[in-house]
């Protein structure tokens, strides 16, 4: 069977989840890549924490160099977050010729077309599936099964820890302050959630929806985003009286003239509309297509397992490549 190694870039909760995953589900892994799939080198500062799994120490490693200088890994996944160095590394990786699979959204929404056009460069692939909606696979379908549509509109829940906010607000009337508190002692905010809060999380994956369903990349700075900060219960009671719900929305719609609109903000749904019911930290993208119509895609948008399941996802798609060019 065909060995493959994998450089592992981080190693916090998405880490760990991948390394999991692998370990617990090495034999189906194995049947649908057809590779021995193996993780060879791992960069991560923190070499004794506890994660609930044994990892060798020898896999430890505090230099990239040794990832991107081993001929013997062929993909590269990077988790470690935030914009710097995660970009230098990622485009170091691809110009060393290895394939890179990412789930950092920062990273991807603010230079998209550096990270395509290096992959094109360096014949190697370049694969984000865990960016948007952790576990559900829209990415993937966007340019797959649904390839063969004109894509009209993307609505998105795209933000676990706003919509858990917004859903303790709206069935059990608290306060921005304490639900933002709740979200915190479950893990499912950060210490500092501005990014969640604010909108720039969903105006991250905004960015990265549009540069597959439209072709037509916008940095994130340019898409007019509010965040939920300033909800009042009195705007929740409101939208109740009307028969809906207030729920973050990341927007993108392709006009008749070609235009298109784009937007994070919050939006009343009425109560029949499929995303109104997406409750606490759970995400969903309602996707229109001129030949399939209307389609939601639902699911965990974050944590080790969901988002390791994509990252993974798109390790078997590399694999499988790899396998075939060395027939």
């Amino acid at each position: 069977m065909k060995r493959v190694n994998v450089g592992l870039m981080g190693m916090g909760t998405l880490g760990t989840g991948s390394y999991k995953i692998l370990d617990m589900n090495r034999e189906t892994i194995a049947k649908n890549s057809g590779c021995d799939i193996r993780f060879k080198r791992i960069l991560e500062r923190d070499t004794t924490r506890d994660r609930g799994i044994e990892v060798p120490m020898d896999l430890f490693t505090q230099d990239p160099e040794e990832i991107f200088n081993d001929p013997e890994i062929d993909i590269v996944i990077e988790v470690l977050g935030g914009i710097e160095p995660a970009s230098t590394f990622m485009l170091e990786a691809m110009r060393h010729g290895k394939h890179v699979i990412t789930a950092n959204k920062a990273a991807i929404a603010a230079d998209y077309d550096t990270f395509i056009n290096t992959a094109k460069e360096n014949n190697v692939e370049f694969r984000f599936e865990a960016s948007v909606g952790g576990g559900i696979p829209i990415l993937n379908a966007i340019t797959t099964v649904l390839g063969a549509n004109q894509f009209t509109e993307i609505l998105g829940i795209l933000n676990g820890t706003t919509n858990y906010i917004l859903t303790k607000m709206t069935e059990y009337g608290l306060s921005y302050d304490t639900a933002l508190q709740e979200a915190k002692e479950k893990g499912f905010a950060e210490p500092d959630p501005t990014a969640d809060v604010e909108g720039h999380d969903v105006a991250n994956k905004v960015s990265v929806l549009m540069a597959l369903a439209f072709d037509t990349y916008i940095h994130p700075d340019n898409i007019p985003t509010i965040g939920i900060t300033g909800i009042t219960p009195e705007a929740i009671e409101e939208a109740k009286h009307e028969n809906c719900v207030i729920k973050l929305i990341g927007k993108a719609k392709k006009n008749e003239d070609g235009s298109l609109e784009y937007s994070v903000a919050p939006m009343k749904l009425s109560k029949d509309h499929p995303l109104a019911s997406v409750s606490n930290e759970f995400n969903a993208i309602y996707i229109t297509g001129n030949a399939v119509d209307e389609l939601m895609f639902y699911g965990k948008g974050a944590g080790g397992f969901p988002t390791g399941s994509a990252l993974m996802g798109d390790v078997i798609e590399i694999a499988k490549k790899i396998r075939m060019e060395d027939k």
